[in-house]
């Protein structure tokens, strides 16, 4: 009876911590990365008459690049990380304890076939070897068009943006988002990737693909810490 109480708790439990991890799957056309358009402007009455119009300057040095809310940045993704950890510790501890056999009224009693009763000899050894080594590395390389969310007072960007790819076996996304200098941006209207600060970069699929590559919610649970076995 108690075999059955428990196993139903933990059953239970195991829904609720399943209903607690529930995963909703990203879909394209999130408002969140929406590019944002900038606001129509005024037109400005020009008067005829005069060689230099101001609605049409253009400075002879000065290099279009993305610097106002909807302009389009290229960024270039050149993310590579390695890291490795190694760690090896080892222990060993020897013990020996001997008591010859004492001398009672002045003579050595010995009994059991000989054997002297009172001697002892102890000796125990400890050992102990532990060693772990961890290593991971992930690149990540492409490119990616944002745009212009917002412009910050000392005239930093953040740009935001996806690219969604449907293949015939299901959809691979990236999303970025971050703030850009625009001192960082090439002629090209280029940017690294490596430039973004308070970046977030996210790469991932949905479909048939990225489903039999993902474990199922009862396996992540056995795998997590919440599972005390």
């Amino acid at each position: 009876m108690k075999s059955i109480r428990f196993v139903s708790a933990l059953f239970g439990m195991i829904v609720v911590l399943s209903g607690c991890q529930s995963f909703v799957p990203p879909s394209p056309d999130d408002p969140y990365f929406a590019p944002k358009y900038p606001l129509p402007e005024q037109k400005q009455m020009v008067s005829g008459g005069s060689l230099f119009s101001t609605s049409n300057d253009l400075l002879l040095y000065q290099d279009k690049k993305a610097n106002q809310i909807g302009d389009i940045i290229t960024i270039e993704l050149t993310e590579v990380t390695d890291a490795s950890k190694k760690a090896d510790t080892k222990t060993k501890k020897e013990s020996d304890v001997s008591l010859a056999n004492p001398l009672l009224a002045g003579r050595n009693y010995v009994f059991n076939s000989g054997q002297a009763s009172f001697e002892t000899d102890i000796e125990s050894e400890n050992e102990f070897r532990g060693e772990a080594e961890s290593k991971q590395s992930n690149s990540l390389n492409g490119t990616i068009s944002v745009t212009v969310q917002s412009v910050l007072p000392n005239g930093n960007l953040i740009v935001r943006g996806e690219k969604w790819i449907t293949l015939n076996q299901g959809d691979e996304f990236i999303r970025l988002s971050g703030i850009l200098r625009p001192d960082d941006i090439s002629s090209q209207n280029t940017a690294p990737s490596s430039r973004l600060a308070n970046a977030r970069i996210q790469y991932s699929g949905k479909g048939a693909v990225a489903d039999v590559n993902a474990q199922g919610w009862l396996a992540r649970f056995f795998n997590s810490p919440w599972w005390p076995f």
